[in-house]
């Protein structure tokens, strides 16, 4: 029976295809899978059968394993690929059926022996399809993933400089080239593992697109803020839970700027405590702006104001720019300081002549109070410019 229907295999393969397209939508309505490609499938499939049932072929199922990595190269999706395959089963089945009574070859015994081995045959087919079908669409996902990987690491470095390349490399990670754009830094737990697990969906939810590169010291990101996402929304977020220390860019308008929206992030990312999970965002005060660009002449002058303080012990340099900063918070104010301090007005005023003393710059002194403030300011933003503890 089965010989006999060998020779049929283009008339029940057409008619296969025609109860699939007839029954599933998608192959109906999509060109994905073409007529031809379909019917070739179908053809293939059915004919690995026959020769299964006549004991010609060699066993193992090359044809639906073949199938289901095409349909995954097509993007058809597997709850439809194993419906088709089921369709098909029970036509088949149908057919034999058919030829069984119109023959008068095969009694009814033979028949239910036979009713077995298809809906065996079915079973080990639906395994060998999805089984295909999942280890195609991994190896997809992993080169599409590789792929993003590339072309985020080409963004942040500037490899892709030309506006034509520019935009391929927009539509591909689904970012716009104009808008209102944040990159993130984050320090990573240890080799190749993100430091900011599950961060794409969360952001999604804020409506904001993002792009991700994994490195063996960080995870980078460049986030496009959408109409109704704000920095303020992705700082929060990041903030709810800090899982890293984290460095976060201004915001910057042009995807052609992100290598230095970048540099930016990492710059406020070391500026954070060792060893603490926080989230800081690049300040664009004018000292925060000069330090970044020349962050070595920067340092330099930090060192050159407050240098013999910085040398001093760890807790008694820690008090002097301690109180130093919360004057400068207080506006001057030795009281409020004192209040902030939880310590005497004198003993502010006492750190500040020592302050003077070491640095020869006096705080009551505009030109001197704005070099140790523009110094301060400094080393709180390159931190490991002038050698002290965060």
């Amino acid at each position: 029976m089965a010989r006999s229907l060998q020779e049929r295999v283009d008339e029940l393969a057409t008619a296969m295809c025609d109860r699939i397209r007839g029954e599933i939508d998608f192959y109906a309505a999509v060109d994905a899978v073409t007529a031809e490609e379909l019917h070739r499938s179908v053809r293939g499939n059915l004919t690995t059968i026959f020769e299964q049932f006549t004991g010609e072929g060699r066993p193992g199922p090359r044809a639906p394993q073949r199938t289901g990595r095409e349909r995954a190269l097509q993007g058809a999706p597997l709850p439809e690929v194993l419906h088709a395959f089921r369709t098909s089963f029970a036509y088949l089945w149908d057919t034999l059926v058919a030829e069984a009574r119109a023959s008068g070859t095969v009694g009814s015994d033979s028949l239910v022996d036979v009713a077995a081995d298809v809906w065996r045959l079915m079973g080990e087919y639906a395994d060998a399809v999805a089984t295909s079908y999942r280890e195609t669409a991994a190896e997809l996902m992993l080169q599409r993933e590789h792929e993003r990987s590339v072309l985020v690491e080409a963004l942040l470095t500037g490899v892709v400089s030309d506006r034509a390349a520019l935009w391929r490399t927009a539509v591909t990670l689904q970012l716009p080239l104009e808008g209102r754009f944040l990159v993130v830094a984050a320090e990573v737990p240890a080799a190749g593992r993100e430091a900011l697990p599950g961060i794409v969906p969360l952001l999604e939810t804020r409506d904001v697109r993002s792009a991700w590169r994994l490195l063996p010291d960080r995870q980078i990101g460049v986030l496009a803020l959408g109409s109704a996402g704000t920095a303020g929304d992705v700082l929060a977020l990041l903030r709810r839970e800090p899982a890293a220390r984290t460095g976060v860019s201004p915001v910057y308008d042009a995807l052609k700027d992100t290598p230095e929206a970048l540099r930016l992030a990492r710059i406020a990312l070391d500026a954070l405590p060792a060893g603490t999970p926080a989230v800081a965002q690049f300040e664009e005060s004018p000292i925060a702006l000069l330090a970044a660009a020349a962050p070595a002449e920067a340092g330099r002058m930090a060192r050159a104001v407050l240098g013999p303080l910085l040398d001093l012990p760890a807790d008694d340099r820690s008090a002097l720019l301690g109180t130093l900063d919360a004057w400068l918070d207080c506006g001057g104010s030795a009281r409020e300081t004192g209040r902030r301090l939880y310590c005497h007005p004198n003993t502010v005023r006492y750190r500040l002549r020592r302050v003077e003393a070491l640095t020869g710059r006096s705080p009551g002194d505009p030109r001197g109070l704005s070099e140790l403030s523009a110094a301060r300011d400094v080393l709180r933003i390159l931190p490991q410019s002038g050698g002290t503890d965060r």
